[in-house]
């Protein structure tokens, strides 16, 4: 089995707009917040175990972090075409059949990723808004009790804007690769 990708597969893999480009160089930036939670969780495993004086701010900085960049990693994986696809069906086809695939896919990712951010944007306005309208984050309730919750839930309907964005220029992208076939 060859590993080594095709030169149309490389091209691929690259951004494929200015907002894609722009995701992946955040995205590798931000990256390195998985060396810093490594860290932090590696110095609450020695002051526990080592100098029996646990923190109470290490597991809930690290579930934030890691929660947080995972949500970003969804742009990310659709800015580098490294998203999950079956491609049982799709590698079987042409390559103008996988365009209409592709056409099929981002209208259904435009749609599920629209709605998504309307119902992010209802969790994240519960946790940023008191219901008559005031401005109080909602926080974890532990003894540190950080605003983790209300900061999460306002990265998740972010990208969740962000990605339909994507798939929008995606759709549009497709659309135009099909029409300069039919010309």
């Amino acid at each position: 089995m060859n590993t080594n990708p095709t030169p149309a597969e490389h091209d691929e893999d690259k951004p494929k707009n200015g907002l894609d480009a722009a995701i992946v160089k955040i995205g590798n930036a931000l990256s390195l917040l998985f060396i810093f939670t490594v860290i932090i969780s590696f110095y609450e495993v020695l002051m526990r175990y080592v100098f029996d004086s646990p923190t109470i701010w290490v597991h809930e900085t690290a579930s934030f972090l890691g929660g947080s960049l995972f949500i970003v990693g969804g742009l990310y994986a659709m800015a580098t075409n490294k998203h999950v696809r079956v491609v049982l069906l799709y590698d079987m086809v042409s390559p103008r059949t996988r365009q209409y695939l592709n056409v099929f896919h981002h209208l259904m990712g435009l749609l599920f990723s629209v709605l998504m951010s309307w119902a992010s944007y209802t969790m994240a306005r519960e946790a940023w808004l008191t219901p008559w309208g005031e401005m109080r984050l909602e926080t974890s309730g532990s003894a540190w009790n950080p605003p983790f919750p209300a900061l999460l839930k306002g990265i998740i309907f972010i990208c969740l804007c962000v990605l339909s964005v994507q798939f929008l220029l995606h759709l549009i992208a497709e659309i135009r690769g099909l029409r300069k076939k039919d010309v």
